[in-house]
């Protein structure tokens, strides 16, 4: 596997567990949202800086983003489409 598409699941995966949204991920790594997603596809190539700052949002040490998935490990979740509903 593509070393961007596992930095990519990775990011993915932990932002799914923390239920944030890209746009919410990107403001807190002060990166743009379209940024997140590109990263998040596996097409983007961000740099080390960038890495560290997502990985500083998500709370997560950055060796974390480049974690292989285990054999037969499903691909992350998607979060629910739209924005959050003010209560």
């Amino acid at each position: 596997m593509d070393v961007r598409k596992i930095v990519g699941r990775n990011v993915r995966r932990l932002r799914v567990e923390r239920a944030l949204s890209q746009e919410d991920l990107a403001v807190d790594a002060g990166i743009d949202r379209t940024h997140v997603s590109r990263i998040e596809r596996g097409i983007e190539n961000p740099t080390v800086l960038v890495l560290s700052r997502v990985a500083k949002a998500l709370e997560a040490d950055i060796a974390e983003l480049f974690r292989k998935p285990k054999p037969g490990e499903p691909a992350p979740a998607l979060l629910p489409k739209g924005r959050k509903r003010s209560e």
